[in-house]
């Protein structure tokens, strides 16, 4: 961290400010945010923002590259394919731990690579409150690129909204109201004018995508998409023609993304950034150091099935080696 405005801010921090923060998110927002919200932001030095930046571009530029997609048409599993996609993936996140390299240097370490949305709108409206709240620095910013707030707006509004009616336009999940990223919904819609809808809320005639508004039957023309197909199967959902048909509206972050830029993707990065990873299948013997590994089914989110104990014999009992990375 820079010691400099570490210190500043932890100088300058109290209690009853970060009490002012959690109110004035709540009453921006409508309702209390469903997550911890830490009392201080992190203060990176210039050194390490640029390598977090290198890494980032490096791994989102191997993931992207024509030979990668080509290979990762299998991580899309055959029974969740949803027609309709083209292009590249309009939202990548590429999360790192900040761990201990060479000599106490700070690195940036992959944890994990998701071709999906993140909290957009919370984080924009998180740095406004900080800064209402908190004495940060001027010349600090949470954007990159040369983005500030105002055009870091309008970059999102340009890939979600385009040149639709923002009512054309809806923040698709399963019961919206009740995910833990609510916070991020009300947060897109203050920024964004879109609201965010329960996918049983949209019907699809003809390839034709429409909601009911106000005693109205609105188009649809482009779903910024938030489900998670993991919590549909969890869930017992049945798949909704929304995802098995062909749709005259575009979807602002394709569902087959979801699967093809992920921990799929883990194997493929050969980097200093990114942990040894491997398809259980191609591995004719299991390593050597096989207690610094951890297993991961590939189809599953939130770290649910992550298995940090890994042994020779639970290898060998996988009935399907090639759906799991060590």
């Amino acid at each position: 961290m820079d010691p400099a405005h570490r210190r500043a801010f932890n100088a300058a921090f109290r209690e009853e400010k970060y009490r002012a923060v959690m109110r004035q998110l709540e009453a921006e927002l409508g309702f209390p945010v469903d997550f911890r919200i830490s009392e201080t932001p992190i203060f990176l030095t210039a050194e390490l923002t640029a390598e977090l930046i290198a890494a980032a571009h490096t791994i989102v530029a191997a993931v992207t590259a024509p030979d990668y997609l080509t290979r990762a048409g299998r991580a899309v599993p055959p029974e969740l394919a949803v027609p309709g996609e083209e292009g590249q993936p309009p939202f990548v996140q590429v999360d790192f731990a900040l761990a201990e390299g060479d000599g106490g240097h700070v690195v940036p370490q992959l944890i994990e690579l998701q071709a999906f949305p993140s909290l957009y709108g919370f984080q924009w409206l998180l740095d406004r409150v900080y800064r209402e709240h908190y004495d940060i620095a001027p010349g600090l910013t949470t954007y990159f690129d040369g983005l500030d707030e105002e055009s870091y707006a309008a970059r999102l509004r340009e890939t979600i909204v385009a040149d639709c009616d923002p009512e054309e336009v809806v923040l698709l999940e399963i019961e919206p109201e009740r995910q833990k990223t609510r916070a991020d919904f009300a947060a897109t819609e203050r920024m964004l004018g879109i609201r965010s809808v329960d996918l049983r809320e949209l019907a699809v005639r003809e390839g034709r995508v429409s909601r009911r508004r106000d005693g109205r039957e609105v188009p649809v023309r482009r779903i910024y998409n938030r489900v998670i197909f993991d919590e549909l199967v969890r869930r017992g959902l049945p798949r909704a023609p929304l995802f098995t048909e062909p749709l005259d509206a575009a979807w602002v972050g394709h569902p087959n993304w979801y699967f093809r830029v992920s921990k799929f993707s883990l194997p493929f990065l050969d980097f200093p950034w990114a942990p040894r990873a491997h398809f259980v299948s191609d591995l004719p013997e299991p390593p050597p150091d096989l207690g610094d590994y951890v297993l991961k089914p590939l189809f599953s989110f939130a770290g649910l099935g992550v298995e940090l104990d890994v042994t020779h014999e639970r290898l060998r009992a996988l009935p399907r080696p090639e759906e799991w990375i060590l």
